[in-house]
């Protein structure tokens, strides 16, 4: 009897991190293997905050994908107290730049530079909405009398609502979702709001990070939450509603910085990434509504075409490599030296 296969339009990521410099250059190809396009995230150092950052950093990225490979990295701004509304405008008329990122600072890596007080962005904020530009919002707050497993929580109450509510033709995509919290406000908010989900949030509850000792390559941010969170999730993303789509928030960090006094949040999950979806949806009993999370959900709500090319994924096993090489660095992929249920073939 046949391996199961699953053929569906090709796939894209809207919400990725492909670092640069030598890095890029080893992870773009686990990327562009699978997914046409992906929203790339602007918190390098230093960060990508105008046109003309984005611009080359996009040249920077299609030099690096392989020869023979197809991708195209749709870039974002990242917000600063002087992103000035001008900058907002140049954005929207460049053919590069798809979204703006808003980080709160000290959110997570590389987002010193976030904004510490939402309310001071109103104009530029105004400016978004007025030429349809995409805000994209890493939902947490980082005050430390919050506990850390409630600042997604808290930035919904706090912030989220009120943007929504004084913007309500500014399209939001609430990033990696994390809680049933989340979940219920997307659902409840306008056709213009929509949030992307994880593959590592639809597996790992935060049992994770602690199985057998200290699991520093479970370590991600927004953090891994509690099982019933985990759930939501998967119903939401495996339900068919449009408001969801795939975000995989992929991050690779060398195996050093991970493994430290001080470690790095971000887990690698792009050589997976695909593959570790369909497990999700095949246990949900849901592979029929892959394609409309992984193909369709996302190109729709920003407005793009959808792929014409196709992929197939075969219920087959295979195992993950122990250790990816970049430089003179290494990186663990989520399921590092792990059996993975289905394949890209």
């Amino acid at each position: 009897m046949s391996n199961q296969q699953l053929r569906i339009t090709k796939p894209d990521d809207w919400h990725l991190h492909l670092r640069d410099g030598d890095m890029l250059k080893t992870v773009i190809a686990d990327t562009a293997r699978c997914f046409a396009r992906a929203i790339v995230m602007p918190n390098l150092k230093p960060p990508v905050t105008t046109v003309a950052e984005a611009e080359a950093y996009r040249r920077r990225i299609l030099a690096a994908v392989p020869e023979g490979m197809t991708f195209d990295p749709l870039m974002t701004l990242y917000l600063t107290k002087n992103t000035s509304p001008d900058e907002i405008r140049r954005a929207k008329a460049s053919d590069a730049i798809y979204a703006v990122k808003v980080y709160p600072a000290g959110a997570t890596t590389n987002s010193e530079n976030g904004v510490r007080d939402l309310n001071k962005v109103d104009a530029v904020l105004e400016t978004m909405q007025e030429v349809d530009l995409p805000l994209l919002l890493h939902g947490e707050v980082t005050d430390r009398e919050i506990d850390v497993f409630d600042r997604e929580a808290v930035f919904i109450e706090r912030h989220l609502q009120q943007i929504n509510t004084r913007f309500p033709a500014l399209r939001t995509v609430l990033e990696h979702v994390t809680t049933q919290d989340a979940v219920d406000y997307v659902l409840e908010a306008s056709e213009r709001v929509a949030a992307t989900i994880t593959v590592h949030h639809l597996l790992l509850n935060r049992n994770a990070i602690f199985e057998g000792g200290l699991r520093p390559h479970h370590y991600c941010l927004p953090l891994l939450k509690r099982e019933t969170h985990r759930q939501a999730l998967v119903k939401a993303a495996t339900s068919g509603d449009p408001k969801f789509f795939l975000g995989t928030d992929s991050a690779p960090h060398p195996k050093n910085a991970k493994e430290s006094g001080c470690g790095c949040a971000g887990i690698y999950s792009a050589p997976v990434a695909i593959e570790l979806y369909a497990e999700v949806f095949a246990d949900a009993d849901a592979l029929d509504r892959l394609e409309g999370f992984a193909s369709f959900h996302g190109p729709d709500f920003y407005g793009l075409p959808r792929n014409d090319d196709r992929i197939t994924l075969e219920a087959q096993a295979w195992s993950v490599p122990e250790l990816i090489r970049t430089g003179s660095d290494e990186i663990l992929p989520l399921r590092a030296g792990t059996d993975v249920a289905w394949r890209l073939i």
